[in-house]
């Protein structure tokens, strides 16, 4: 399945993308589970969202819902530096010992086909095209083998940063964290549909120019490695999303750098997933 969160009719819901409509679970489901957080909390949620497709009804048009982030209210949203070793070397960067971490709040989160928001206090605006990973199954001390069993599914994400805020000191909160400058959607797609392991290539686009091109072959930490570690000092829950790292080209290592502007239009596009677009706007002060 593919499953959103939107908005119809000025009500947040939640449902099934069907080729060009979105199926309203929510208005099915929704005095069992208010929001597909709480679809994956409960262990039997997703096997609840495919026996309610058939009383969805013809579904509504794509184009008319609003889109919602992915989870809109991740518990935990862990976050993946320096994973590829291309993207290390751009940085002048070490492949260090130990996976790079930080993390976001929900609220530096915008949706497939909503700007995201280039912040007054910087001109140094720039994109991530990522893999995000979300849990179903919650766990403690998970172990690499058994780790795919606690993913719900993916989607794609784009870790926008705002360069100079990120490197104000060694912790690269304030950069990550701006207001609506990272993007998470268009849906995610069920793990019963990607197999563990299964190579997934990624590519990040502006204006429709190929900027960044990778697989999961080249993740210096694996999807396995970055769930055994982080579960070690933090219980994953189910609805909290892991961020798996950028490959390399990012606009701040080209020469010219290439910085977003308002106006310009970002593709994050995973080829087992889909494609996440956004446009950038200036934030109105």
């Amino acid at each position: 399945m593919k499953l959103v969160s939107f908005i119809h009719e000025g009500r947040p819901t939640y449902g099934a993308v069907v080729q060009d409509r979105v199926l309203d679970l929510g208005r099915v489901l929704g005095d069992r589970y208010a929001d597909l957080k709480a679809v994956l909390t409960d262990p039997q949620g997703l096997a609840a969202l495919q026996r309610a497709l058939g009383d969805a009804g013809p579904g509504i048009p794509a184009a008319s819902v609003t889109w919602l982030p992915v989870i809109p209210n991740p518990g935990a949203i862990w976050c993946l530096g320096l994973n590829y070793r291309e993207h290390v070397a751009e940085t002048k960067n070490e492949v260090g010992d130990k996976p790079v971490l930080f993390q976001r709040t929900a609220v530096s989160q915008a949706a497939h086909r909503q700007a995201l928001v280039r912040p007054p206090e910087s001109t140094s605006f720039d994109y991530e095209g990522e893999i995000a990973v979300v849990i179903g199954r919650p766990g403690r001390r998970i172990s690499e083998a058994d780790s795919w069993s606690h993913i719900a599914g993916y989607a794609c994400y784009n870790d926008g940063s705002v360069r100079d805020w990120q490197r104000h000191s060694k912790q690269w909160g304030p950069g990550k964290n701006f207001w609506r400058t990272g993007a998470f959607g268009p849906w995610m797609v069920t793990a019963d549909e990607i197999a563990p392991g299964t190579e997934m290539t990624l590519v990040t686009r502006v204006n429709g120019q190929e900027l960044q091109r990778a697989t999961t072959e080249m993740l210096i930490n694996s999807i396995p490695a970055q769930i055994a570690y982080i579960s070690q000092f933090a219980p994953l829950q189910a609805g909290d999303v892991i961020v798996t790292g950028t490959p390399g080209g990012i606009g701040a290592a080209r020469n010219p750098q290439i910085w977003l502007k308002a106006g310009d239009t970002v593709e994050v596009e995973v080829d087992r997933i889909g494609v996440l677009v956004n446009t950038v706007e200036d934030e109105a002060v």
